[in-house]
């Protein structure tokens, strides 16, 4: 993978409802604690979920990546078609979405609870499962080691830590915008999803 693909992938993997659980853990009364639990589960979600969908792309032949009739270029494709229908839903329904009503009840986590989180976003959000999938592929098609991957999971686990490093470095000045970061994104979520579609389908078609 070069380095411009790396960044946005990782940016994608975090927007939605994984940056909103970022966000609302420097919001609690113990953020540093908090939030490296939930660091540590994006990270180990994150490498795990990347070296199986290694190796579930590696069993099958994918064919060439400049080859655009390949199977994986129409693995990706179909990606595409499905990213866009969610886009525009998600347009159409803009009115009456909402974020997880689970969101809600992060203000009282602890540095356990915050692990498991990042743990299961990473492991069941689809979006987050089509990216790594899509990195598997990459990696086979192209006869990669998984240690390639590192950059991409490291770039994850930093963007994951953006709430947490503003936090850290503004002090006083963060602990005020946050919550009204929060409060926007919970009330755009519909805008955030939309965003994650875009950028992704434009990565797999570049």
């Amino acid at each position: 993978m070069n380095g411009l693909q790396i960044l946005p992938l990782a940016l994608t993997m975090m927007l939605g409802p994984q940056i909103m659980s970022a966000i609302i853990f420097v919001t609690t009364p113990r953020a540093v604690r908090v939030s490296l639990g939930f660091l540590a589960g994006v990270a180990i979600a994150t490498t795990a979920g990347v070296a199986v969908m290694k190796g579930i792309t590696g069993a099958f032949d994918l064919g060439d990546p400049s080859d655009k009739g390949s199977a994986g270029q129409i693995v990706q494709y179909v990606l595409v078609g499905l990213l866009a229908f969610g886009a525009v839903w998600n347009w159409v329904k803009r009115e009456t979405i909402e974020p997880p009503k689970w969101l809600g009840t992060l203000m009282s986590a602890d540095a356990k609870r915050a692990f498991k989180v990042g743990l299961l976003l990473i492991s069941l959000m689809p979006s987050d499962l089509v990216i790594m999938f899509t990195v598997g592929i990459n990696l086979s098609q192209n006869n990669a080691a998984f240690y390639e991957a590192l950059p991409f999971i490291a770039l994850t686990v930093l963007v994951a830590a953006l709430p947490l490093l503003v936090r850290l470095l503004l002090g006083k000045r963060a602990e005020a915008a946050m919550p009204r970061i929060r409060d926007w994104t919970n009330t755009h979520s519909w805008l955030v999803n939309i965003i994650v579609y875009v950028v992704f389908i434009v990565l797999i078609l570049a």
